[in-house]
Formats: C-alpha cells, structure tokens, sequence
C-alpha cells in the first residue's frame, strides 16, 4: 500500500493498487509522466482486503443491504457490478487489457420497488469506483424531455443531459418517449439524442430506463438501437408481505413512534388485505399508510385532551391501524385513498 496514487484517464479515479513496496521516486520527465505509472511486476500481489478503495465500496454495500429488505437478485447483481469494475482497476494496476465497460441499465418492476433509492446508491458507488466524476442523480419523465412544438425538444432533453454529466439520468417510464400513433409526437427525437449521448459520452454518463417490464419490452422491440445501449437489466421483484412489515419498521423506527402488540398483529392484517387491493405499491403504499396512522394518532392524542406523555407521542394504537378503510372492504380515490 506505499505506492501514491497517480492520475488516471478520464472517468476512472481509483487508484493504481499497491503491491507493499515503498514509495520511489516519480519521474522527471514529462514522458514518463504521460505515460501514467508502471505496471506493478508480474509477481507482485495485492491485498484486496486492505485496499482503501475496497474498504470503501464495502460500507457502500453494507449500506445498501442495511437499508434495502428483500431484493436479492438485486443486490446480487449490484454487487457483479462493483466487483467488475474493481476487478478492472486491479487489472490496470498490473498493465493487462483493461476496457471500460457500458453501465447504462433497464430497472423494471412495480411501483414503490425501490427502483430510484437504487438508482441514488448506483451514482453514489460509480462515484466511489471512479467510473462517474460526480455520481449525482437526475430523475425525469417524458414531460421533462420532449416538448409540446417544434423546436422544443432537444433544448430540453440537452438540458436534462447537461444537469446529469458526470452522474446518473433516471428515465421513469422510459416507454412514453415513443408514441407512433401520434405522427407529430416529438419524443422520437429525444430518443435519437439520448442515443447519440448514450454511445458518444458514457464515460461521462450512466442512463438508467425503468418502467414495467412488458411495456420496457414493446419499448425495445420498438426501438433496437436503445436496447443494443442497455447492458444490465435489473427486475425488482414485488416484496412479501414479512418484507413489507420490516420496511414498515425502519419507517417508524426512523421517525421515532412504535406501534402496541395489538397494533402489530392489527397492522399485519392490514398490509395482508391492502396488498389483495387496487393501486397496491409496495413500500410506497406502505409509507402512505405510515403518513395516515400519524394523522389518526395525531387527531386521536387533541381529541382526548388532558395531559400527553412522551410515550403517548411515540404510541400507535390498534385503534389508529383498524380505522383504516382497508378494513372496511373499500378504498377511497386516488393511488391509495384518502381514507386507507
């Protein structure tokens, strides 16, 4: 681990790693200096275990199944990606061919799958590996990229690209760029941009489609030279109900309330019952029904009066759970009801 850290090409920070040998001397010479660092000797190894680096992406990883339940095939796959390009730096250490990879993704599954809290992490560990300067994430739609008349589109997909360099785009529900039943829908033309961007500046760029996997599909059909762009493709399963009732308890315990024994057993019941019903989506509707049961708590504790204790603002009743209309066989409007 003696070895200083040397300038690498553009897109990759991670420094060249050290075979425990002390630091010499950097060369004089502007040529040599051109030339980047030596290769380490053929008989040279190294301590993955003990590099910086490595340490790092570690705790990243640790991060992301600390604070993601369920999607193992997810986290798997994360993980592929973080060991290829790590493995990739090892191999430039040593001076054997090394190419940089395509990371441009597909995330597909239902809503509330936890599609863009991994798309953060992603920029976040591409940072860490070196493969993105900044690792920020911008998250769009179509609205955000394709204009209503002629000449407004690429000013705007440009701009999306211009605030996402050196950082993640996320396109949520990537298949509404492309409308053919609409002769004068511009979102053709964003595509084509994307494209050219996609293939001209991945070192600079991750793009990350998501949406449902049968409309991704007809998406690709539609359009080969995205699919031919798209080198991971990662689906986020639906969570279990067991799932769904620990991302419940981080919720709560991360805004400080807890829920009785009776209101336990009470919430299970409901998450087994809202998952049977419409507009169902997964941790997103959990987070609602949290939102909602802090408003009947809240209205339950002034109603009541008299004098509130520390532990009557952390407590959720059984009551507070079961006056949920989810018990009552009915939702109200919109994604979750206003009454859930």
């Amino acid at each position: 681990m003696g070895a200083p850290a040397q300038p690498a090409p553009r897109g990759f920070a991670m420094p060249r790693p050290a075979a425990g040998e002390p630091a010499g001397t950097a060369p004089d010479d502007v040529e040599s200096r051109a030339a980047g660092p030596a290769p380490l000797p053929p008989d040279a190894t190294v301590d993955l275990g003990a590099q910086e680096q490595a340490l790092r992406i570690a705790a990243l990883l640790g991060r992301l199944d600390a604070e993601f339940v369920g999607l193992a095939p997810v986290k798997d796959r994360v993980r592929e990606i973080a060991a290829l390009l790590l493995v990739d730096r090892l191999r430039q250490g040593y001076g054997l061919a090394s190419s940089r990879p395509s990371l441009h993704m597909c995330f597909t599954g239902s809503p509330g799958t936890g599609k863009t809290t991994l798309a953060t992490h992603m920029g976040e560990l591409l940072k860490e590996l070196g493969y993105l300067r900044t690792g920020q994430l911008v998250s769009v739609t179509r609205d955000d990229l394709v204009g209503q008349y002629v000449g407004h589109t690429a000013p705007k997909t440009k701009e999306v690209l211009k605030r996402a360099m050196g950082g993640v785009l996320l396109i949520d529900e990537a298949y509404y760029l492309y409308r053919p039943e609409n002769e004068r829908d511009y979102g053709q033309e964003a595509i084509e941009i994307l494209l050219q961007v996609m293939e001209a500046q991945r070192e600079d760029l991750v793009v990350i489609l998501a949406g449902y996997a049968d409309r991704m599909d007809t998406f690709f059909r539609s359009n080969p030279g995205m699919a031919s762009r798209i080198a991971h493709h990662i689906d986020f399963p639906d969570f279990t109900l067991e799932e769904l009732l620990r991302i419940a308890g981080q919720m709560l315990d991360a805004g400080q309330y807890r829920m009785t024994g009776a209101a336990r057993e009470a919430f299970a019941e409901y998450v087994s019952l809202r998952m049977a019903q419409p507009r169902f989506a997964n941790a997103r509707s959990i987070r609602n029904a949290i939102d909602r049961l802090r408003l009947r708590q809240a209205r339950r504790l002034v109603a009541a009066g008299g004098v509130i204790a520390r532990d009557d603002l952390m407590e959720i009743s059984a009551a507070d759970v079961r006056a949920s209309r989810v018990f009552r066989g009915g939702l109200g409007p919109g994604p979750d009801g206003p009454g859930d």
